[in-house]
Order: C-alpha cells, then structure tokens, then sequence
C-alpha cells in the first residue's frame, strides 16, 4: 500500500489539484486558488523526491491483457526526469501567479497546467512502453489548453498544428510498439533492451524500421527534424510560463521516451553501427544546425526562442543517438542544463512582454536600463545555452563532443562536434546582442523609469538563471547519482 500510495501521488495529486477548482466554487477566486497551485506544485515536489530516492519500487495498477499491464516503477532516470519536471514546474508556476494577472481564463490555465504535471510524472514513472504509450497520448490532449489559451486565430491554428504533428508522431510510434510486442520478451524496462533475438532472426531488417519510426516518432515531440514544425508556431502564441514548460519539459518527455526505447526496449547493441544509428545521427545534426540557422534570422523574440529549442533539444538527441558512454552521459547533462536557461529565458521574454509590452529584438534595445534584474537574468540563461565556462551548457556540450569522438561512428566522429561548434557560435550570434543592445543602447536612447518585473517573477529568473551557471560545476555529480 505505501509502494502504491509513493507512485502514485506524484501523478493523481496535480490532477485532483488542478480539477478541483472547478468543483468547489470557493477555490475558483484567485487567493484561494493561488494556495492551491502553490500546495500542489511544492507537494509535487516533494514526492517526486521520495520516488527518486527510492529506486526498485514497482506496482501493477491493471492488467488490460496479461501482457499489457499498466505498471508504475521507479529507477534512476525516471527519478531524474520527474525531479527536473518538478523543479521547473514550481519555478514556472510560481512565476505564472503573477504574470496570468493580466491573462483571462487563469483557471482553465491553471487545470491545464496541473493536469499535464500529473502525464509528465506519469511517464517518468512508467514501468513498461505500455504505460508510457498511453501518458505520452495523454500528455499530447492534456497539453492544447496551454497552446490555444489566448483563443485567437493564431492561437487556434498553433494548436491545430501542435497536434497534427503529435499525432503523426504518436502513430509512428505506435508502429514500434507492435513490433516490440511481437518480437520482445517483455515490455517492461530493463537494461540492454527485451528484445527476443531467437523470435526476431529473419526479421532484424523489417525490426529496424521500426524502431526508426518510433524513434522519429517520439522525437516529434522533441522537436527533431522533420517534425518539428508545430515548436516555432505553438510557443509566440502561448502565455509565457505555458512556452516555458512546452519548451524546458515537454519537449524532454519525447526525449525520455526515447532513451527508455532505445536503452530499455530494443537495446542499444540492435542499433549500434546499423542504418538507423546513421540516419538518427543525421537527423538531429540536421535539427541542431538548422534551428540555429531560422533563430538567427528570426526577428521575435519568443519564436527566436523556439527555433533555438528545435536546436538544443537535439543536441540531446545526438549525445543519445552516438550510444557512446560520454555522448550519453553529456546527453543527460544538457537535458537538464537546457531545461533550466531556456525555462529562465522564455520568462524573461515574458517579463519584458509584460511590463513593456515589447515582443521583437529590435525594440528591445536599452531594456536593461529598465529592467536590469530581468536582463540579467537572460544573459546568465544566454551564456550557459551558448556553453560558455564554467556554466552547465559548457559541460554538457564538452561530453557531447568527446563522446562524438570517442563514439567510432565513422565521419560523424569529427562532423559532430564541427556541427555543435558552428551551432554554439550562432547561438552566441542571437542571443548576446540582445544583451549588449539592452544594457549598452548608446547614447541616442531616450532614458526610461525603472520598472522591473515583481517579485513572484523576478524570484524564478533569478534562481534559474544562477543555477543554470552554477549547475556546470555540479552537474557530473548529480548526473552520477541516477
């Protein structure tokens, strides 16, 4: 009962948080309810916690075949993904308070908000593919509120979109797990993969295509070539906190889906040195250049940012798909130094938003004289997405590259870290002149008034952008402990 009731809690209290607003009209009025998302978001933490540290847990909730139970577990990376989705989910919550002041339908963004904390804590805890299959589903419907909130043209043909490509994504997917189901010995998650290679002999070939598509197929959701056309249309139109954790967190739960089908279900040894390794490697070298290309010319900020996104994330995918100790192991560290700077800038670009109401580059020039803390703030977040020293995008990006070479992956040994030094310089070409032009407008600029973002939103810039440096001298060491 105590095992049911620790795997539990992280994913049914956001949802019974997030609904009960709407049947309790007492916690519909905004004190009420900004108790409630702050209870729920530092609860959620809490268990979260309890559920990393104590790896080994496993329940059966149902068994819908006797092959298809639907299982929640513990281990080591679904402690890692649920602490990191815990953490940016409070900061951005917290942020989120204030800055919905001046949205309408907070508690339809609140519910939205909660509930998909509860999918994301659902997947990390997932025992086997089947459980985490359905939460992916879950997590795609779950998630269009925060896409669609404004409820304008754009809004609605974002969300459209989002889930167009969701689905694509799912459907691929879905192709993989049948193929599991057919040729695997189990589908639950275990190291080195399930697959049966005395039932699969014959049939390798017609495996690996579709391990391809499942893996193409959850990396919709991270934003890799070519599905990745719903990141830059979903996140201008979303509210601010809403484009934090689409970018940040939701975007590593088709990352984690990933990792648990290649390293727990087929096995990393079924695609070593196959077609498939090859054309993973190239599509997120793809990703990773190309994001980097459509951020420099983008003129807005927020898509700026999403471009960037498209970028970042498979920097991840790359480390993963190198199957390479190092390329792994710097894989994981820029899922959670990229989660937190671009959590941090998505804020700050909501902060600027919303006390100046500027939303392109340009007319941000001279926004540090007004706003230092929040520029601040986004220049720290700037220099670890760059990887400069010592900042955590600085040391995830050195063990993408040593894992590249050390990898044996032929051409790529070399093209890899050649592709994620050009990316690092255009990142710095987007990124820091904002920072230069905002705190250095020159003497032409016309003075403003002070007027920095309030406290419930400076406070979560400030601690994700001073973690997203410091992260980088501790971050072999957390990486170590999962």
């Amino acid at each position: 009962m105590l095992n049911t009731a620790i795997l539990s809690a992280p994913i049914l209290l956001p949802v019974i948080f997030g609904v009960l607003p709407a049947f309790a009209k007492p916690l519909k009025r905004e004190f009420p309810r900004r108790l409630l998302v702050i209870a729920a978001l530092t609860l959620n933490l809490l268990f979260s916690l309890i559920a990393a540290l104590r790896p080994g847990l496993s329940v059966a909730v149902v068994r819908l075949t006797d092959r298809l139970p639907i299982t929640l577990a513990t281990d080591g990376m679904g402690g890692f993904f649920c602490l990191l989705v815990a953490v940016m989910y409070l900061l951005a919550g917290v942020f989120a308070l204030e800055y919905m002041k001046h949205e309408d339908s907070t508690g339809r963004f609140h519910m939205s908000f909660l509930i998909t904390l509860g999918m994301l804590n659902g997947m990390g805890l997932a025992g086997n593919l089947m459980t985490l299959y359905l939460f992916f589903e879950a997590l795609t419907l779950l998630s269009l509120p925060l896409v669609i909130h404004a409820m304008t043209k754009e809004a609605v043909a974002a969300t459209f979109k989002y889930l167009f490509y969701s689905i694509a994504g799912s459907s691929l997917a879905l192709v993989g797990f049948f193929f599991v189901y057919n040729y695997g010995n189990t589908l639950d998650f275990i190291p080195g993969g399930g697959l049966n290679l005395s039932k699969l002999a014959g049939n390798e070939s017609a495996m690996l295509v579709a391990a391809m598509l499942a893996v193409v197929g959850f990396g919709a959701k991270a934003g890799m070539f070519p599905l990745h056309g719903w990141l830059p249309s979903a996140h201008p139109v979303a509210p601010a906190p809403a484009s934090a954790i689409l970018s940040g967190v939701i975007t590593k739960a088709g990352v984690f889906a990933i990792i648990r089908f290649i390293f727990n279900i087929v096995g990393a040894d079924f695609l070593r040195d196959t077609w498939v390794q090859t054309t993973l490697i190239v599509l997120s070298l793809i990703s990773i250049l190309m994001g980097s290309l459509l951020a420099y010319r983008e003129p807005t900020l927020k898509k700026r940012l999403a471009f960037s996104s498209v970028s970042q994330v498979s920097y991840v995918l790359f480390g993963l798909f190198t199957l390479a100790e190092d390329g792994v192991m710097g894989g994981l560290m820029q899922m959670a130094s990229h989660g937190i700077a671009k959590t941090c800038l998505f804020l700050t670009a909501g902060a600027f938003a919303y006390r100046t109401g500027k939303t392109s580059v340009s007319d941000l020039r001279g926004v540090g004289k007004r706003m230092p803390l929040t520029l601040f703030c986004f220049t720290l977040a700037s220099i670890s997405l760059v990887g400069i020293p010592p900042s955590g995008g600085f040391v995830s990006k050195w063990n993408l590259a040593v894992g590249s070479l050390a990898s044996g992956a032929g051409v790529f040994t070399w093209l890899g870290p050649a592709i994620l030094l050009l990316s690092a310089l255009l990142t710095a070409g987007y990124l820091l002149p904002i920072s230069i032009s905002g705190f250095f407008p020159g003497d032409d600029h016309k003075a403003e008034i002070r007027q920095e973002a309030g406290p419930l939103m400076l406070a979560p810039m400030l601690i994700l952008a001073i973690s997203s440096v410091l992260i980088g001298f501790f971050l072999n060491g957390i990486i170590q402990l999962f």
